[in-house]
């Protein structure tokens, strides 16, 4: 492979990594989310199909 080549391939792969790094920093710094509370949902939910099952 000439010099090119290998600039390329270099560039290519330096850019890939620096992009997900970035990415991985950006989304595993994220500060904590505030939760008031987890019961949102309906304990008990009607889905119909236990109602004349033949």
């Amino acid at each position: 492979m000439n010099a090119l080549g290998w600039l390329v391939m270099i560039t290519s792969v330096g850019s890939v990594l620096a992009l997900t790094a970035y990415c991985l920093h950006r989304v595993l710094t994220l500060p904590p989310a505030e939760v008031e509370s987890l019961d949102t949902a309906p304990l008990n939910i009607d889905t119909g199909d236990t109602e004349n099952a033949d």
